[in-house]
């Protein structure tokens, strides 16, 4: 909900950035690298420990920059599922599919202010970061 000029109000210190990461995943280790040096709190989202909800996928896909089948990961669980591209490429399909198998987020997703990217390419993070 909008909680009007109040919610601007940086009172509770929030980080910059929030990052969904996989402590086994290269470029979701160079993600929270990169936010190191430039500086930024950021909030590490265990995902697969702590499974992301519905609702805060959903809004992970409102911020997004790109197409929101970039979230799906195609690996070995996408194929096991019996999935293809034609089933992930709407958020309606995305959301529901993600909040019930948190393994196929694609990895990193770095979350700034409005703002969301999949980090990958790394220069998106940088882009995201600088801007």
């Amino acid at each position: 909900g909008d909680l009007g000029p109040a919610s601007f109000c940086h009172a509770v210190p929030m980080a910059d950035v929030t990052v969904y990461h996989n402590p086994n995943c290269n470029s979701s280790k160079t993600a929270l690298a990169m936010a190191a040096d430039a500086g930024v709190d950021v909030d590490v989202v265990l995902y697969l420990k702590t499974k992301p909800d519905a609702e805060e996928i959903a809004s992970i896909v409102e911020k997004l920059d790109g197409p929101v089948t970039e979230l799906v990961r195609r690996d070995a669980n996408f194929a096991q599922l019996g999935l293809t591209d034609a089933d992930v490429q709407t958020a309606e399909q995305v959301i529901p599919l993600l909040a019930a198998n948190p393994k196929l987020l694609q990895r990193p997703i770095v979350v700034r202010g409005d703002r969301a990217v999949v980090g990958r390419p790394k220069e998106r993070i940088a882009d995201l970061l600088s801007s």
